[in-house]
């Protein structure tokens, strides 16, 4: 029996994407998962893990919080003696990267997205690069979301390692599976998820919310995230004008998706859009910027429509697209996503790339992993 270490920054995350993952590596397999303790622990204690809680400061810059980090992932290790460690987002995958190299553990390193510090060119870009280099030069494997990442590092020379390619981190079809599309409404409702904050696109998509409402009128764009930069008067402004409604952070988006009619996604940058894919799956389109981690998730025209980032008139001029199109169109362009999820983007697809690793490295009989 083989010990696993996940090392990640948020338990609601794990649990929603990696928990068939998790779930295939207990059954021959010790599992600890390092991380900070939120709501989701007790569904992931219920899955059988050992769980540690471990402070990351997803977005803090402090380099002697840093620093402790690193410290204490090697003092898990040590004390934990795994066979492997997984490792998800960018401080574990970087400080546990350095941790796993000094203790001489083998790990896999999963990069969801290269976030705002290497979008943004700079000092913070040079210094980021530079952690990465060291976090993720011994790395067993990388693997990568979309493709764009994966060039962007290989050519700036900061990885040396294995690379795998994977769809994000896959859909469970059985969980996001496909739900009716809503009759013919008076009201066409816009769906976005994600966290409220600029990166996400939530100023373009606030301006853009309001201008289509004056046009239109008969639309209606429900939000749903946590609060992670203050927008609150914004959104209250257009929550009195009956543009948008906030929900606030939803444990389960299903029956929102299952009520919308599409999902809209301005984001600066993604990984692979998990919300994309989810509605997708559940037979929505999806409207969103064409950035990679976004342009993977649907087929232009076919399943979803694109507009430019950071551009309130390229949004306005698609979310009025999708309006003019008929109720059977609609319908169709979410029938069309479910059918690419399906293809391309099955969760299994990305279990079978992680215990094919695991397998190689700790020597495991792949039969006995499945």
């Amino acid at each position: 029996m083989a010990k696993v270490l996940i090392l990640a920054n948020n338990d609601l995350g794990l649990y929603k994407f990696r928990k068939e993952l998790i779930e295939k590596l207990l059954l021959n397999n010790e599992v600890i998962i390092a991380l900070p303790f939120g709501n989701y622990i007790s569904k992931l204690e219920e899955l059988g893990c050992m769980l540690i809680d471990t402070p990351v400061s997803r977005r803090g810059t402090n380099p002697i919080t840093d620093i402790k980090l690193v410290m204490n992932y090697m003092k898990l290790i040590r004390l934990i003696k795994p066979d492997i460690v997984l490792s998800y987002t960018i401080k574990p995958n970087v400080y546990g990267g350095i941790a796993c190299a000094i203790t001489k553990t083998p790990y896999i390193t999963n990069i969801t997205g290269l976030g705002t510090s290497i979008e943004n060119k700079g000092l913070i870009q040079k210094v980021t690069l530079m952690l990465y280099k060291i976090g993720l030069k011994k790395a067993s494997c990388i693997f990568f979301q979309n493709k764009t990442n994966q060039q962007f590092l290989q050519g700036h020379k900061i990885i040396h390692s294995k690379t795998r390619l994977i769809p994000g981190s896959g859909v469970n079809l059985e969980e996001h599976k496909y739900e009716e599309y809503p009759e013919s409404a008076s009201v066409v409702k816009f769906l976005f998820i994600g966290r409220i904050m600029k990166d996400k696109g939530i100023e373009e998509l606030l301006a853009a919310s309001e201008i289509v409402y004056n046009n239109y009128s008969n639309v209606q764009f429900d939000l749903i995230g946590s609060m992670e930069e203050d927008y609150t008067q914004e959104i209250a402004a257009l929550e009195r004008k009956n543009v948008i409604k906030y929900h606030g952070q939803q444990s389960d988006v299903r029956s929102f998706i299952k009520n919308s009619h599409v999902t809209i996604l301005p984001s600066y940058h993604e990984g692979l859009a998990n919300v994309l894919l989810e509605s997708a799956s559940s037979g929505r389109p999806v409207l969103a910027s064409k950035v990679p981690g976004c342009i993977e998730t649907f087929d232009d025209g076919i399943t979803g429509i694109g507009f430019e980032v950071k551009n309130v008139n390229s949004i306005v001029d698609a979310l009025s697209q999708f309006l003019n199109l008929s109720h059977l169109q609609k319908k169709e362009m979410g029938y069309k996503g479910r059918l690419k999820v399906e293809k391309e983007f099955n969760r299994e697809l990305v279990i079978d790339a992680y215990l094919e690793e695991i397998n190689d490295i700790t020597g495991n009989n792949k039969g006995n992993l499945k």
